[in-house]
């Protein structure tokens, strides 16, 4: 008898289409507190629906962000801990518009995976929803991607895309900066999400153990490489809506380093002219520095260093952004000031 045709099916590809739905019906109450009045759509829609308040928002300007967790998802992986990368997807999105003066509005996800581990899942997405509810944001939508082939069964990777709203007249923009005006440091906890390949580089052919307790910190090597990102917007919040701080221009110090992100909110005739050794560097920046021999202005070209905010502000405003940044859990400092030049970052090592 001729051989039956075999009946495929997709879970025969490796795709199991009702996982991700159980699993998306599982964490629908930690989504669903995200959510406010102004959120018109439930899970079940193919859309996201957010309905904005407008009315005291004269000429509305939407910004919006995308960005992504990069390599530094492979050392959560090696950890099997990803309890907190979903901070740092929602922090490296929101982050950068509050670079505009945005508020956030709503946020949306992209996960990407070779096979769905629902522990791993969890984790993420609770970690998201946790962060947008720090950053009074809806987590009105998002995709868990199962590609196998695509991606190895134990492979992740993450996208974020945030959407805020700002008042034409109060973007912050370059125009706003003056001479004179100091350049304020907001500390950082660490690497946040920028510099992994360099690190991972690093460990691996300097042998390093992930491990191993750090220097004289509490915690393991892994534990403070894996720190999240911080949230600045409780922070700049207070600063901007609250107390309504003049701030002439902001920068979130991501890849790129000081010399990558300061001068994007340079005029070209300004230059921010910055003292090493005004602010603390984290240890870990310094240990990867003396393990490679890596040249402090490459450091600064990579790593944040110890500040993942920069502002530019009057110096009659420094006591009160240091006051707001203390009662946010935040530390602030004169780092520098804006002079005369091209558009340019320059740092005076001590």
């Amino acid at each position: 008898m001729p051989k039956k045709d075999k009946k495929y099916s997709y879970s025969d590809a490796g795709v199991d289409i009702g996982k991700a739905d159980r699993l998306l019906g599982g964490l629908k109450d930690s989504i669903t507190s995200t959510f406010s009045g102004r959120v018109l759509n439930d899970l079940s829609s193919f859309a996201g629906l957010f309905e904005p308040e407008l009315k005291d928002c004269k000429q509305p300007v939407l910004v919006s962000s995308t960005d992504g967790v990069g390599t530094k998802l492979l050392l959560a992986k090696q950890a099997d801990d990803y309890s907190t990368v979903g901070q740092d997807l929602v922090a490296m999105c929101i982050n950068d518009i509050l670079c505009c003066g945005a508020v956030p509005l709503f946020f949306l996800d992209y996960i990407a995976c070779g096979k769905i581990n629902e522990k791993t899942i969890k984790e993420v997405i609770s970690s998201i929803a946790s962060s947008c509810r720090r950053c009074n944001t809806a987590l009105i939508g998002g995709e868990t991607a199962e590609m196998p082939g695509m991606y190895g069964e134990d492979d992740l990777d993450l996208a974020g895309f945030a959407v805020g709203l700002v008042p034409k007249d109060r973007i912050i923009s370059r125009e706003n900066v003056r001479e004179g005006d100091l350049v304020v440091g907001i500390s950082s906890s660490g690497v946040h999400s920028n510099g992994f390949s360099l690190v991972r580089k690093i460990i691996k052919e300097k042998g390093l153990s992930l491990d191993a307790p750090f220097g004289t910190e509490e915690g393991t090597l892994v534990q403070h490489l894996l720190r999240p990102t911080k949230l600045y917007f409780p922070f700049v919040s207070q600063l901007l809506h609250v107390h309504k701080i003049d701030i002439h221009g902001i920068a979130h110090i991501t890849g790129g380093g000081f010399y990558g992100n300061i001068n994007r909110i340079l005029p070209a005739n300004m230059q921010a002219a910055i003292t090493e050794g005004r602010w603390p560097v984290h240890p870990i920046f310094d240990y990867f520095m003396h393990q490679a021999q890596i040249e402090k202005p490459e450091m600064y070209h990579v790593f944040n260093m110890g500040i993942g905010l920069v502002l530019l502000a009057g110096q009659k405003d420094l006591q009160a952004i240091e006051r707001i940044a203390q009662d946010a859990g935040q530390q602030a400092y004169p780092i520098g000031q804006i002079k005369k030049g091209k558009g340019e970052v320059s740092i005076d090592f001590q």
